[in-house]
């Protein structure tokens, strides 16, 4: 069954009457209304925002701090560079937010100060607040790859935040020459959105089966296994035929180097020269969350009843920078963490009632045209993390038509949760 915008807003607002908190009253401390500052205007920031605003009906003064004025979803970026989407369709901005009454602050938020309750902005600007809702999205971490750094990402895209790097790799691919190669260095677990790398390079394969049938799909992976791995290597056979080839950790996948300047991948000790090298270096929280003290490792701890952090109870993280169990970082995930966090901000700051958190996720994947397969699970909070209670995957082997309505469904909830996020 195809999922429309409507089905998708009933099914994710059970997500938001699904949540729990020790129903207790904070008083405003910097006067008047109470203040929630949210940074991050993504699918959980953007969601946490617009939530705590429409649902407290203004009892709380709400301010959403994000840098960019028009956000581009990195689910569904792959379409793009398959063809399948204009960069267009994947570019949203926060009128409607603010049109309903949320601050919006565009402004880089550089530091908080945990024990005065503020957020301290680019521009010189300082944000008071009684709860802080952290959705920064992931950064990289340093030295990942070697000889890959940001300083390098225009001459080897990593395409992992959405928007011009997106467009870049799509230009570099489209520019490379006849039977070229395209080498992608795939993350360690966990990163943003699992299937994601995988999807890529099945939407690579086909815009290169269309303009340079000849090029070649080099991928140096250091996992074992990846999200959906039979269903995409099944779609990659069927489809793509002796163009894609991946290097696991037993050939050397987990021990590469890359070379900017000479457009070189060295997979142990093995020098491929190479036409586009999409780098996807391994990932950790935003690095707001680190300068704030709030993460141990990479993430940043949280309680899945509250998406509280386990280090600041006044702060709560959702999203891709948080560690909070079994659900993937995925824009659904981090939608139907904001929900739950939303709802606890709300019964803390207005004593209003909540309820036990409940999530969900699905994660669609396109391996060619009306070739769509998917993943997802439902989770319930445990006093040690979001734990998954049941799960499905696609099939292998399925008719053309039940992967062609897949792909259909994940265009329904595009919309749905774009709507839900944005306004």
């Amino acid at each position: 069954m195809t999922m429309n915008r409507r089905q998708f807003v009933g099914r994710t607002a059970l997500g938001a009457a699904a949540t729990m908190a020790a129903p207790h009253v904070y008083a405003a401390g910097h006067g008047g209304k109470p203040k929630v500052v949210v940074i991050g205007g993504g699918a959980g920031g953007a969601t946490a925002a617009r939530y705590i605003n429409k649902d407290s009906d203004g009892a709380i003064d709400v301010t959403l701090v994000e840098p960019t004025r028009t956000y581009y979803t990195c689910f569904f970026s792959n379409l793009y560079i398959g063809g399948f989407r204009t960069i267009e369709s994947l570019a949203h901005s926060y009128g409607s937010i603010a049109a309903e009454g949320v601050n919006v602050v565009h402004d880089y938020a550089v530091g908080i100060d945990r024990d005065a309750k503020t957020v301290t902005l680019a521009g010189g600007d300082t944000l008071p607040y009684d709860r802080l809702v952290l959705s920064p999205g992931i950064d990289f971490v340093e030295g990942a790859v070697p000889g890959w750094d940001v300083s390098v990402q225009n001459k080897m895209p990593h395409a992992y935040k959405a928007g011009s790097q997106t467009e870049l790799l799509k230009a570099q691919i489209e520019a490379m020459p006849e039977g070229g190669t395209f080498a992608m260095v795939a993350p360690p677990n966990p990163f943003r959105c699992p299937p994601g790398p995988y999807e890529r390079v099945s939407m690579v394969a086909h815009l290169l089966t269309e303009i340079n049938p000849t090029a070649r799909i080099l991928i140096a992976d250091p996992k074992e296994k990846f999200s959906k791995q039979a269903l995409f290597e099944e779609g990659w056979n069927k489809h793509y035929s002796g163009m894609i080839e991946r290097i696991g950790p037993d050939f050397g996948g987990n021990n590469v180097e890359v070379n900017a300047d000479e457009m070189t991948l060295t997979i142990d000790g093995v020098v491929e020269n190479v036409d586009v090298c999409n780098v996807i270096p391994a990932m950790k929280a935003g690095v707001i969350c680190e300068r704030a003290g709030l993460t141990e490792g990479n993430w940043a701890p949280v309680s899945g009843h509250t998406m509280q952090s386990r280090i600041d109870e006044n702060v709560h993280v959702l999203g891709d920078a948080c560690a909070q169990g079994d659900m993937p970082k995925s824009g659904f995930s981090a939608n139907s963490q904001a929900k739950v966090a939303a709802m606890a901000v709300r019964g803390a700051l207005t004593d209003s009632r909540v309820f036990p958190a409940k999530f969900s996720n699905t994660c669609w994947s396109l391996v060619n045209a009306d070739d769509g397969i998917k993943v997802g699970a439902s989770y319930e909070a445990t006093d040690e993390k979001i734990s998954m209670t049941e799960g499905f995957i696609s099939d292998t082997g399925e008719d053309a038509a039940l992967r062609k309505a897949t792909y259909e469904e994940s265009l329904g909830w595009y919309a749905g949760i774009s709507s839900d996020i944005f306004g």
